[in-house]
């Protein structure tokens, strides 16, 4: 076993295992051999400003994936689309695409990462939202980490400190639409990315139709729901939470996404 030492990451990072294959043949079909290459590297910010708040462009005139497609895979194929779409993204001055789906608009994912949206609800309580794995939407573990955390955190069976203590977890569709009226009215609470190199990204605003949509963010950039699964996330992984684990595997972090 390989022990990596998280300070030549600045102090902080994440072991990433990246699985290739090849084949020595060029053609359409499936591979008659393969070698699998896997890469253990630790990650630094995978944006350039770090942990600070991203710029997205709601793509609607793109597609990262269909339903009945690969989507909801861990595929080259679904990467190669996303690369001119961000260009144009960079070039209006935006950090990453956040793709859209349908005439309804219905959010999917940001750039390469499962997507997360927190509003506040009439009695004060928080309800932390993601897209349903519908067959376009990869089942990232750390989407799942989120999601299991903030459930145990509602249930109380694995209080997380800081985190608001009413708060529910849905998956299920979201539009431009509601995020836009939540941004107006003002239930919009927070929007953030998941990812393995990300792990958590926040985002500031969405340049959607011709106008941005603005999101908020606290004052290091996360929101209230979003900051304190960070810190409980990160410090399973890295072991600094080691003393409130029952057990070093448990649920789906133990994997690291």
């Amino acid at each position: 076993m390989l022990t990596i030492p998280w300070d030549v990451v600045s102090g902080w990072g994440v072991p990433r295992i990246q699985p290739f294959g090849t084949q020595k043949a060029v053609g359409v079909g499936p591979p008659n051999e393969a070698l699998l290459f896997v890469i253990l590297s630790p990650v630094g910010p995978y944006y350039p400003n770090g942990f600070k708040p991203v710029s997205l462009y709601g793509t609607t005139e793109y597609v990262r994936a269909v339903p009945g497609g690969t989507g909801a895979y861990k595929l080259g194929v679904n990467y190669a689309p996303g690369i001119l779409p961000q260009k144009e993204a960079a070039e209006l001055g935006y950090a990453q695409n956040l793709w859209l789906h349908g005439p309804e608009h219905y959010l999917t994912e940001v750039g390469t990462m499962n997507l997360f949206v927190v509003f506040k609800k009439a009695d004060g309580s928080y309800e932390l939202v993601t897209p349903p794995l519908d067959g376009m939407i990869l089942p990232g573990v750390t989407r799942d980490s989120v999601l299991s955390l903030a459930r145990q955190h509602s249930s109380s069976s694995s209080v997380i400190p800081d985190l608001p203590s009413k708060v529910t977890v849905s998956e299920r569709p979201v539009t431009m639409a509601e995020v836009k009226e939540a941004s107006k009215n003002g239930t919009l609470v927070e929007m953030f990315g998941a990812g393995t190199a990300a792990v958590i990204s926040p985002v500031d605003r969405i340049g959607y139709l011709g106008e941005d949509v603005h999101i908020p963010t606290g004052e290091d950039g996360m929101g209230p729901i979003s900051r304190p699964i960070w810190k409980e996330l990160v410090g399973r992984q890295t072991g600094g939470y080691q003393e409130r684990l029952e057990c070093r595997g448990l649920m789906s972090l133990g994997s690291m996404a």
